[in-house]
């Protein structure tokens, strides 16, 4: 049996994706290479591309079974999480907080598939409900693509990045609005799956200049754009903030993803700082389900000093209370957002681990009954 070979600089780029994530929902833009790589450019494409890039041409043969795979990994957790962040919700409406709306159906259920921002303490995981639209997307075009012969990696991407042209056009214009943000939403962001698949089965094979040259292409294409361009970022949640009509948003998403896909494969050649990125790298559906709600933890911290001790005097209380994006430097110190992106990372790695455990667990538990009743029945 052949031992399975995790693909470290992917995972890697997994990591650095979610770190992004976290800092922007910061505001801390530490990791923008001297706002050279504004995060909200690419960051989300990250995971999109790197999803693409794994998605095997089997699957369309067991289309079925893939959808229910994509199920069970990516919504069955989530909305366990939804019902938990639901409750939580309710419960801290009753101690004060106005933050995210109240449980029900709706927010259970459809909210997540329309924006995901219904309780807000876990509002980074809008992405799942998404990523899994996009995934069934994907796996039926092709396979409709497979029966009439059609389903050539170059056609698909062009399809798919004319349509995201078409709809940041349209955004653009005011069109995409209401109702119209879900289809613009997959539309949008189909093309970066898409890139994901190309690399893989056309581009990577040629990715092998040499580490200076490459990243003085990289970075002097992405000069150019940032001088030429007047802001980079865009919003892919709600398909809005396109400064430079509808080909420079792919266009970054390339070039942000172009150069810390070359920083992955650098440092997956530094073993111990490899191994911790791999870690994080394997564990961002947790970071981005729960970091949010870690950052009222430590605000939380905050507005307990601020009541029973001389510090963080000037803790803004009401901000607390009604802004999930409110966020606290203690002292004034712009530093002080370490703090929650440590906490941010480490505590949803916490959460992963006892995750895991529990569900070995259960598993172990099952295994012996199972061997228990096998046994009775013999």
């Amino acid at each position: 049996m052949t031992a399975y070979k995790e693909n470290k600089t992917f995972r890697i780029l997994s990591a650095i994706g979610i770190i992004l994530v976290v800092a922007g929902h910061l505001g801390y833009n530490l990791f923008e290479i001297g706002d050279l790589f504004p995060y909200y450019s690419f960051h989300v494409f990250i995971f999109l591309f790197v999803s693409g890039y794994f998605y095997k041409k089997e699957a369309e043969e067991r289309v079925g079974s893939y959808i229910i795979g994509k199920c069970v990994t990516l919504l069955v957790p989530y909305f366990l999480w939804n019902l938990f962040y639901g409750i939580l919700t309710n419960v801290l409406h009753g101690a004060g907080f106005s933050i995210g709306e109240s449980l029900s159906l709706r927010t259970l259920f459809l909210s997540p598939f329309l924006d995901g921002h219904q309780f807000m303490y876990n509002f980074p995981a809008w992405f799942v409900p998404v990523l899994f639209m996009l995934e069934v997307i994907n796996v039926l075009m092709r396979k409709v693509l497979s029966l009439i012969r059609l389903n050539f990696e170059w056609l698909i991407f062009a399809g798919c990045l004319a349509a995201g042209i078409l709809t940041v056009w349209l955004a653009v214009g005011g069109h995409v609005w209401g109702y119209y943000k879900l289809p613009g939403r997959l539309l949008f962001m189909m093309p970066g799956f898409q890139m994901g698949r190309i690399y893989r089965e056309k581009l990577e094979v040629h990715d092998t200049l040499e580490d200076g040259r490459y990243f003085l292409i990289v970075m002097g294409i992405q000069i150019l754009i940032t001088i030429l361009c007047g802001g980079l970022a865009f919003s892919a949640v709600w398909v809005s903030s396109f400064a430079n009509g509808p080909i420079v948003p792919y266009l970054t998403v390339m070039t942000g993803i172009a150069f810390w896909i070359r920083i992955a494969r650098i440092i997956s050649d530094i073993p111990y700082l490899a191994g911790k990125m791999v870690y994080i790298g394997r564990n961002t559906y947790s970071i981005m389900m729960h970091h949010a709600a870690c950052f009222m933890l430590v605000k939380g911290f905050f507005y307990l000093c601020s009541l029973y001790t001389p510090l963080c005097s000037e803790f803004d209380k009401e901000m607390f209370f009604s802004e999930i994006g409110f966020v606290y430097l203690a002292g004034g110190a712009e530093a002080s957002k370490w703090i929650y992106l440590f906490v941010g990372i480490a505590l949803p790695l916490v959460i992963a681990e006892l995750q895991y455990r529990a569900g070995k667990g259960i598993r172990e538990k099952i295994k012996v009954f199972d061997k228990a009743s096998t046994s009775m029945i013999n």
